[in-house]
Formats: C-alpha cells, structure tokens, sequence
C-alpha cells in the first residue's frame, strides 16, 4: 500500500507553548522554492507522496479551463476556492451553474451546511438543510460541469476516474507537476485526488503562481489569469477572516490550505513553500509558510508578524491568553 511521509521522515514544524511549557508539537514536512523555482530549503522528507487534498484545486481549475470552461473574476477564483458557503459564495457558484444551463441538482458534491456559522445559523433559524453549493467545494464542481459542457462531454459521472475530463485534469496534473500520478484516491467532495509528492506539489503551485497571462502558452496564460483572480477577489479563496482570504489580502500572496495539513504558498516574487503536517492539523499551515517565506526574504517579517497576530494561534486559559502557536525553534 502506498503511503504519506512516516514519523522518520517528518521534523518538527510547529510547537504549542502554554504557560512556558510546549504542550503539543506539529511535525512533517516543508520544501522552499526560490523566485527561480530552485529548491532553496527542506525540512523533512520533502520527496514523499502525499494527497494534495484541496490543494490541487488550483489545478484542476486551470484543467477546467483549458476544456473550456469560460470563467473569470469572481468566478475563476471560486473555482480554485475552498469557501465557507456564505450567500454571496453562493451566488457566485450559482450563477456558474446557471450560465451553463446548469442547476444545483447537477453538482456531484456531497450537501454540507456552511463553514460560515453566521449564515448557518441563519439557515437554521430559517429552517433551512444542508445544500450542495454550501459545500466548500461546490465552486470546483461546477467549473468541472462548465467544462463538460463546453467542451460536449456528458455531465452524468463527471467525477467517474475514467471520465474525459478527469482524464485531462490528471494529464495536467502531470504536466505542471513534472511527476506520473502514483495513485488516485476520492477526496471529500467525490472528486478524484492524484498522488504526488510534496516538491512535485511545490513546483506546480510555484508555476502557477509565476506564470503570466502573456505567455505563449495558454496553460500558463490562464495560471495568471487564475492567480490574478483570487488577488483581486481574496474573499472568495475561502472567506472574510479566514486564513488563506487574509493572507492573500495582507501578504499578496496566492495562497491555498488542503485538508489533513497541506499548505501552499506564493510570494509576490515567486518564492514557494510546500507543506504537508503529518497529523492533518490545518491550524499551523499559514504560519509555518508564511513564517518560512520571511526567512527566505520574500515576504516582509512585520508584515507577517501581523498576519500571524490576526490568526487564531493564540493559547487560552481561565480566558486569557496563556502562550502561543508558533514555528519550530528546530527550524
């Protein structure tokens, strides 16, 4: 059976100190790419495979695109997005589908109340149930049924491994990669999710995110198109307050958090950090990348400093703050 990166090959990335005392320790693994895309620095055991969970989804939306879907601005961004389903995440999605002929009932992800606890508790009050475009995923879904219909492939079993556009999206995955996919797996949403090693993950992200809208190319062309959109509409990446939304607001970074602790991250010069927390904690990610591309010298150290205060990496006890989240001192 394959497998992720094992306790031997991680490093401690994160520490948890209450009271002067490290109650907890996050380990795992990071690679840090320069503005060149040469590896610069790594921590662990950077060549392991992981499950980029909603890490891919950058590229998956730029595989959607490239099919023909036709989407920009706030609709491009949401279809990178892992959003908390407010109403205006919802009606960003909705008009996606509808502008395909699409309706909510096409989408194959799985229905979810918000991440959003105000606008869950308003659907509450409101006696409301769990949708499908309140799934954090429901704007990856319906760039996947855009581009299905673009292009004249059936919308019935878009998420099938064998179906015609995941087999595009798999063969891009590989091209910005550099890597064959080691395995395919469902991820949470019912999509499949490819198998790639963590400096694999890190030099697609660091293509994307370098790529410019001129380039001859239109796989890079539209991976500026992309970054651009979430640059210009940070609150649909993920949502007001939320880690990935602030960091690209403050930092100008592109930045996109997975599940069971992957995190990648670009500066504004390219500079890329890659990371996977082995015990699937989301909660270090921002930190430990937006910390690693200070040390690297491509973000500015108080402008990070302040990210990190705005974060919810704060150590309560009897109601105040006792101590903190931060990076490894091993790092």
């Amino acid at each position: 059976m394959l497998e992720t990166l094992t306790v031997q090959d991680a490093v401690e990335l994160a520490v948890v100190e209450r009271s002067g005392f490290v109650e907890s320790r996050h380990a795992g693994a990071a690679v840090v790419l320069s503005p060149d895309g040469e590896i610069v620095a790594r921590h662990g055991n950077s060549d392991a495979l992981i499950l980029p969970r909603s890490s891919l989804k950058p590229l998956q939306a730029i595989a959607c695109v490239t099919a023909g879907a036709a989407l920009e601005g706030e609709q491009l961004a949401l279809a990178t997005a892992s959003h908390v389903g407010t109403d205006r995440h919802a009606a960003v999605v909705r008009d996606m589908l509808t502008q395909g002929g699409l309706t909510e009932d096409d989408l194959g992800c799985p229905a979810s109340w918000p991440a959003d606890s105000t606008t869950r508790d308003e659907m509450v009050t409101e006696h409301g149930a769990p949708e499908r475009i309140r799934m954090n995923c429901s704007g990856k879904h319906a760039a996947m049924l855009r581009a299905c219909v673009a292009t004249g492939w059936p919308t019935a079993g878009y998420l099938d491994v064998d179906h015609p556009l995941q087999s595009h999206i798999r063969d891009v995955v590989e091209r910005l990669t550099g890597e064959k996919v080691a395995h395919t797996a469902i991820d949470g949403c019912g999509a499949p999710v490819h198998a790639i090693t963590l400096t694999g993950l890190a030099r697609a992200i660091h293509r994307i995110g370098t790529a410019s809208e001129r380039s001859p190319f239109a796989l890079h062309r539209v991976a500026g198109s992309l970054v651009r959109a979430v640059r210009e509409h940070p609150w649909t990446i993920e949502g007001p307050g939320r880690a990935d939304s602030l960091a690209v607001e403050r930092l100008g970074v592109f930045a996109k958090y997975g599940a069971e602790g992957v995190m990648t991250m670009v500066a504004p010069n390219g500079a890329t950090v890659a990371l996977k927390v082995l015990d699937g904690s989301t909660r270090v990610g921002t930190l430990i990348a937006a910390s690693l591309l200070a040390r690297a010298g491509a973000l500015p150290a108080d402008e990070v400093s302040a990210l990190l205060d705005a974060l919810p990496l704060a150590v309560h006890g009897g109601g105040g703050e006792v101590g903190r989240i931060h990076l490894s001192p091993a790092l």
